[in-house]
């Protein structure tokens, strides 16, 4: 999942793409900020990546398993849900209809 974030956020940056990484940690010692700026400069991570120790953002989105990827429109709407690696082409595809979208 990681690669093709990359990917999208290069690609769509300058679009108006906005990639935003949760870190929701399964075990304590991955909770340190450090382990989290080390592992995203280790992945290359280049959008901005969130600690969400106590889950609430994964209650917020209804989120219950790694990885899973959520697309909000500009009006703050969750377009669209995807849990698990996979349907890359379906998730760029709408990600390219989004942008096309006026406010």
């Amino acid at each position: 999942m990681i690669p093709r974030l990359r990917g999208w956020h290069e690609k769509y940056d300058a679009a108006g793409l906005t990639i935003v990484g949760v870190h929701t940690p399964e075990f304590f010692w991955e909770k340190p900020y450090d382990k989290v700026v080390a592992a995203t400069k280790r992945l290359g991570v280049r959008y901005p990546v969130v600690q969400d120790n106590d889950s609430a953002i994964w209650r917020r989105f209804g989120v219950w398993a790694w990885p899973t990827a959520v697309l909000v429109d500009r009006k703050g709407i969750v377009r669209y849900q995807h849990i698990g690696e996979g349907a890359y082409d379906e998730t760029e595809s709408l990600i390219q209809r989004l942008l096309a979208e006026k406010e």
